[in-house]
């Protein structure tokens, strides 16, 4: 069943705080939950950190569930609509004639947003490893919205004979693994944030290993 307050932060798109109070509760509570995690920070404490009144945070946002889902849901909503857009108008541009150069782009196009947004990354990623009810709302949205795009992608490299002839479907799921490893364990495990040209070599030439049709059997 749909959950009617995410489905309406959803529906805003990148939410634009229309106060200086809602902007500063909402900075320091991304800041907050990614030191020390949701769970462990109280609303009294993002009051006090971000100079307002506890009733504030709740007159805004309703109960410290909610001010989660404000932080998280536009992240998801821009992280993957922009995400589509992109790798449409950038990644799979008339320049982009290889599956390789499409996954080297679109690694640095993620990798670029993620920099600029890690802390709300960590939160996200802590909260859905964590928060069952968060991830059965979520789940649904990415299945809804990534594998079309992906899979049309990967049946159109297919076609042109770079990939191995596996279920679209199949490489799409080894791909989004591999990938979301690289991002979690980058970001969140070794709080590595800055990515090299060669990190991102390596991972591009791994993955193709994997994915590369051999001309050669031919």
């Amino acid at each position: 069943m749909s959950n009617p307050i995410f489905d309406a932060i959803l529906a805003q798109g990148l939410t634009k705080w229309k106060t200086e109070k809602q902007r500063s509760v909402v900075e320091t509570s991304i800041k907050m939950f990614a030191e020390k995690g949701y769970a462990n920070t109280s609303t009294a404490e993002i009051a006090r950190a971000a100079g307002v009144s506890e009733g504030t945070i709740f007159k805004h946002f309703g109960t410290k569930d909610h001010l989660l889902l404000s932080i998280i849901v536009p992240f998801v909503n821009d992280f993957f609509p922009v995400m589509v857009k992109e790798v449409l108008n950038d990644t799979l541009s008339e320049n982009t004639k290889t599956f390789e150069q499409f996954l080297r782009d679109l690694l640095k196009n993620r990798i670029a947003f993620v920099t600029e947004n890690k802390e709300i990354f960590q939160v996200f990623i802590k909260e859905v490893i964590y928060r069952e009810e968060l991830k059965r709302e979520l789940v649904p949205y990415f299945k809804k919205l990534v594998p079309p795009l992906f899979t049309n992608i990967v049946e159109q490299f297919k076609e042109s004979g770079e990939l191995i002839d596996l279920p679209a479907d199949r490489i799409l799921k080894t791909l989004l693994t591999l990938l979301g490893g690289f991002f979690v364990s980058r970001f969140l495990l070794m709080e590595n944030y800055i990515i090299s040209e060669d990190e991102i070599e390596d991972v591009v030439q791994f993955v193709m290993n994997g994915l590369r049709k051999n001309q050669t059997a031919e």
